[in-house]
């Protein structure tokens, strides 16, 4: 919502408060200021200029070539409006000028052959308008070099305000006074009626009647007769003008006014346009078909609110007013609507019509229905002192069931307590009254107040505790030196899926986020879907049974992209049926699980390897390599356990100490083809729940080795048929406890050590934990070796 600050001075006195500190006051009261429109920088070096001379161009029909003064120099200035002439007022960009219409810097130019040195500029692109017939004409009494912002009334700063949907009451500018009131301990100045109205009695002139008293708990009317549909005076037109609305007409715009006063919607009916004179307040029912103020013709739902005549539907309630009973510049007489609708009824009728004005933005956030006669006799007021008309006597109040006020209680102590500090009952007590609230009943424990009826938000005494330190201020809480807490055990609930996903990452994998909702075909055919009772469409009627559909669908998104290689993981919630019906909590399950899934290359094509598609060992080692760095545990063969499933082509079970962890394989290609994809898919199913309880290893230290290491190294010639494993078991038995390591390091084959020969070398290391080693004690151990393996497999020892 836009505020102007010049506006909110009608209502409160804010001498010796900056901008700054309003903007800062309101956005730490829960009013964010979004954005600051300062219309002195806006219109920066423009100024009031005074055509001296206008000629033909020499060299271009169209062009005029100006001599433009601001009092203190003359400029040459070529112009292309054609009512562009000598002895007028204009506003005149000089150069550095940012024109905002357009948005470029105004720059000496030659056009044509002729220097210009400025522009002279048309309402459009001076942000005030649509007109670009011709140049904008100003007020001849005006001061040649008088700034452009200060002679139009454009030195306003405009304040865009982020209105949270439960702060409807700060939609208008007293709203946001009332709010600065309390802050800065002023007082809010509220305009006052002074009707003025004729002899004739409204009963006899029109009629209110409400079939829908749910929809519309309140309806009133007054009437002004004899107005004359006029432009709106310059006040009313910068007013509106500075908050971003475009003036219509004296009616229209004191309407629109009112709305952006005080907070009330209100509409105009022509009166004479009105069958029978008369109102009625009504569902649709039968009625199909509207035509809006917008000239579109709009299809209704026979739960919709209308305005009717005696006739025909005129108007949809707290949307939009009718074509048929607009006012025009023939209007003589105006019936000026001012009600209270239920916010959900103009809610529903917003949303499905897809129209959304300042009127139903105010109503289905619930507007006050106190304010209703107020607002409409501020309005009648102001129209017939800008229409020369006269506001009939009396008002249709059709008010069947008063809304009544609540009452809440507040305990000082309370308020201490919650805040975590004492704030003085003098200042909790006087917060209440400048933001409308009436203490209704005191005692020294606390205070009742009775709240009003544009605060439908203030519900609890915790609510009123809230509005006690949002008025006295969050930055004066007072820090906390120290906080005494007792230790115990902390548990970490996403402690474990950040470790998981930290890992993944770190192993190249990117992690996605899909919809939990899908349509049921795709749903049930992952597993045993749960259907939504109120689906928001047909695609997202069933809750997800498995991971595996959003990964797919991201998959076959990416291709289309040409990004064929994918490494993707995903954390979520599934949600499986257990029984056909539902009817407790026990009939259907909701776990937590981990998705992986890999397709395309695992490596491509390069000057030094081949391209390599992903295949089964890849998802093996991925799946070891994840428990690994996960728990220190060492998958082998025996942790993986075939099974069938009928989502996989070929697939694993995944058991760790006894537990199902989950499934991997590749997809069969009838699931993955069913999303457009056409190359494999590996995936890896793992239940994070069960993941979570599987017990790290232990990873144990051993001692730095103090005494050095001895290595040997020695090449047997052997028959082809004998075991490398039969030969390092042969050495192991035949050496003491000093052998720490045998590696084999070298095999060779070739004809010129025979064709049933073979060569094999290895690597013996010795060390003692307690002493160092000299080489007597480790060649015995050596030859022995040797010598063992030269009998027992008829080698011999390479040199």
């Amino acid at each position: 919502m836009k505020v102007s600050i010049n506006w909110l001075k009608d209502y409160i006195n804010l001498d010796g408060i900056s901008v700054d500190e309003i903007v800062d006051k309101i956005t730490n009261a829960g009013l964010e200021v979004d954005e600051i429109i300062d219309g002195n920088k806006i219109y920066e070096n423009f100024v009031v200029g005074y055509v001296t001379e206008s000629g033909k161009h020499p060299n271009a029909d169209k062009l005029s070539v100006c001599k433009v003064t601001d009092g203190n120099e003359t400029y040459n200035v070529v112009c292309g409006a054609p009512n562009v002439a000598a002895g007028q007022k204009i506003a005149f960009a000089k150069v550095g000028a940012v024109i905002p219409g357009a948005g470029f810097k105004i720059k000496k130019a030659k056009i044509r052959g002729e220097e210009s040195q400025g522009m002279i500029c048309a309402e459009d692109e001076l942000g005030l308008g649509d007109d670009h017939e011709g140049i904008l004409v100003l007020d001849e009494n005006l001061e040649p070099g008088t700034p452009l912002a200060e002679a139009l009334g454009l030195n306003d700063v405009t304040l865009e305000v982020a209105i949270t949907p439960n702060r409807a009451d700060a939609l208008s500018h007293i709203g946001i006074a009332r709010d600065l009131a309390a802050l800065f301990k002023r007082e809010v100045k509220y305009p006052e009626i002074n009707l003025i109205e004729n002899e004739n009695a409204i009963e006899d002139i029109a009629a209110v009647e409400i079939e829908n008293e749910i929809d519309c708990p309140r309806y009133l009317a007054k009437v002004v007769q004899g107005v004359a549909i006029t432009e709106s005076p310059e006040w009313l037109k910068k007013k509106l003008t500075s908050i971003g609305l475009r003036p219509i007409n004296n009616v229209v715009d004191v309407t629109n006014y009112v709305l952006h006063e005080v907070g009330q919607p209100l509409h105009g009916f022509d009166l004479d346009k009105l069958a029978g004179n008369k109102i009625v307040v009504k569902s649709a029912g039968d009625i199909k078909k509207f035509t809006t103020l917008d000239s579109k013709e709009r299809e209704l739902l026979p739960t919709d609110l209308m305005i009717c005549d005696a006739e025909k539907p005129v108007a949809v309630a707290g949307v939009m007013g009718g074509e048929n009973s607009e006012v025009t510049d023939e209007t003589k007489n105006v019936l000026i609507e001012s009600a209270y609708f239920r916010p959900s009824a103009i809610r529903k009728t917003a949303k499905h019509l897809g129209l959304q004005t300042d009127a139903s933005y105010r109503f289905e956030r619930g507007c006050n229905p106190d304010i209703v006669e107020y607002a409409a006799e501020r309005a009648a007021q102001l129209i017939a002192e800008l229409s020369g008309g006269t506001v009939v006597k009396g008002t249709i109040d059709v008010y069947p069931n008063e809304i009544k006020k609540k009452e809440i209680s507040l305990r000082y102590k309370r308020v201490d307590k919650i805040l975590g500090f004492e704030i003085s009952n003098k200042e909790i007590k006087e917060t209440f009254p400048k933001l409308g609230f009436k203490i209704v009943n005191e005692t020294d424990e606390g205070f009742t107040v009775e709240v009003p009826l544009f605060r439908p938000d203030v519900e609890r005494e915790i609510d009123l505790i809230e509005e006690v330190i949002r008025i006295y201020g969050f930055e004066k809480i007072p820090e906390v030196p120290k906080i005494e807490v007792a230790l115990e055990a902390k548990t970490d609930a996403y402690s474990f899926a950040d470790k998981t996903r930290e890992t993944l990452t770190g192993f190249g994998f990117n992690e996605i986020i899909t919809n939990s909702l899908w349509n049921k075909e795709i749903a049930e055919k992952f597993g045993n879907a749960i259907g939504v009772m109120n689906p928001q469409n047909v695609e997202m009627s069933h809750t997800r049974p498995s991971l595996l559909p959003g990964a797919l669908s991201t998959i076959a998104r990416n291709i289309k992209v040409k990004e064929n290689n994918l490494r993707l993981f995903e954390i979520g919630r599934v949600f499986r049926k257990k029984s056909e019906t539902i009817k407790t909590f026990d009939d259907f399950e909701e776990t937590d699980e981990l998705l992986i899934v890999l397709s395309g290359n695992a490596s491509e094509k390069t000057w030094h390897s081949s391209e390599r598609k992903f295949d089964f060992f890849d998802v093996k080692g991925l799946v070891s390599d994840f428990i690994s760095a996960m728990f220190k545990i060492d998958l082998s063969d025996k942790n993986l356990i075939q099974v069938e499933n009928e989502k996989y082509s070929s697939c694993f079970e995944i058991k760790v100490n006894g537990k199902s962890l989950g499934l991997m394989g590749k997809l069969d290609e009838e699931i993955s083809g069913g999303f457009g994809i056409l190359q494999d898919v590996f995936a890896i199913e793992l239940n994070m729940e069960i993941l979570r309880t599987v017990k790290k290893k232990n990873v144990r230290y051993g001692e730095l080795l103090k005494y050095p290491k001895i290595v040997r190294d020695f090449a047997f010639l052997l028959d082809k048929s004998i075991n490398v494993g039969e030969v390092e078991k042969e050495i192991k038995s035949s050496s003491s406890n000093l052998l720490k390591n045998i590696k084999l390091f070298d095999i060779f084959e070739s004809d010129s050590i025979g064709k049933d020969k073979k060569s094999l070398a290895f690597e013996l290391e010795y060390y003692d934990f307690n002493k160092t080693l000299t080489d007597e004690e480790v060649d015995k151990e050596f030859w022995k070796a040797i010598e063992n393996i030269k009998t027992k497999f008829n080698a011999q020892l390479r040199g």
